[in-house]
């Protein structure tokens, strides 16, 4: 079984938020810091939000950004990947800020709107640090996360083409896998970077029978011409990201997906989340990938040409 795994790592993502964990890195400095020791513990690849240093809340500001980003850039050959979703709060152009002002090598492309709900999150604390927390939470009771056809064609229009960005396509249902065929059928995209998103609730569930389903339907739809890889959100998150790595895939884990190391034990940091997937993979005999054997496998622009 000799290969190259990449390892995604997800740093701190507009999902959870202070109050749920005291190492969800939130000001620039700590997004900084984790992301860095991320990459040395063997990441890749970096999922990157930014956050209000003031509160943690989500943020679009590029100059927020470029607080974490410059130096991560300058302390690690580690890919830049930038979302493009985000919040629901959020409008498009609010999301597209930051990709479009550092032209990163990677950025994460949502593949079709739906309901998006961590609103359950509020059964489970009645303690907040923030008045903001609860409220947000609460507002995806009734909201949409938008990603119209529209949409993702201003996304290859604004971003990919002119700046070279290539997409990690973010499918939380089967129905995305379709719509990203229709992209490629289009030819906006060639050779897809697909990453399955299992256990948000509004998309498929975290199970290990649908992984097996939504890798089937993608060999149906794009046959060998695709890479991929495994979002598995909360507890489920290693074992389906093990799963993934044995039927070929690649694997991303963060602070992002889950707060968790393993069951009824908080991670301290998203270094410590990379180092439990590298030795599983490495015992299962499996060679973790370098930024630069990634950049390979996925065509990537070089980190160079990012405008860092």
């Amino acid at each position: 079984m000799q290969r190259k795994v990449i390892i995604t790592c997800a740093i701190t993502g507009s999902i959870h938020t202070p109050s749920m964990s005291p190492y969800l890195p939130v000001t620039p400095a700590q997004i900084a810091e984790q992301a860095i020791a991320a990459a040395q513990a063997g990441a890749a690849v970096l999922h990157l939000h930014a956050r209000n240093p003031d509160d943690g809340r989500p943020a679009f500001d590029p100059a927020l950004y470029r607080q974490f980003l410059e130096p991560i850039h300058a302390q690690t050959n580690a890919i830049i990947n930038i979302t493009t979703g985000g919040a629901h709060t959020m409008s498009l152009d609010q999301r597209l800020a930051a990709a479009l002002d550092v032209s990163p090598e990677m950025a994460s492309c949502n593949m079709g709107s739906m309901n998006f709900g961590f609103f359950p999150i509020l059964d489970k604390r009645k303690n907040w640090q923030y008045d903001w927390e609860p409220e947000f939470l609460e507002s995806s009771r009734n909201a949409i996360f938008r990603n119209t056809f529209g949409d993702i064609e201003q996304l290859f229009e604004r971003l990919a083409k002119p700046h070279g960005t290539r997409f990690e396509f973010e499918c939380y249902d089967v129905g995305h896998l379709y719509t990203l065929h229709h992209f490629v059928e289009r030819g906006f995209v060639k050779r897809p970077f697909i990453q399955f998103v299992l256990g948000v609730l509004g998309g498929i569930g975290a199970d290990h029978e649908n992984l097996t389903h939504m890798k089937r339907i993608a060999d149906k739809l794009f046959g060998v011409d695709y890479d991929w890889s495994l979002l598995g959100a909360g507890r489920r998150q290693m074992g389906l990201v093990t799963q993934a790595a044995l039927m070929g895939g690649n694997v991303r884990v963060g602070l992002e997906d889950s707060l968790y190391l393993r069951p009824n034990e908080i991670a301290i940091s998203n270094a410590q989340q990379v180092q439990l997937i590298r030795g599983v993979l490495e015992a299962l005999g499996l060679d973790i990938a370098t930024p630069d054997e990634a950049r390979l496998m996925l065509g990537l622009k070089g980190g160079d040409r990012v405008q860092l």
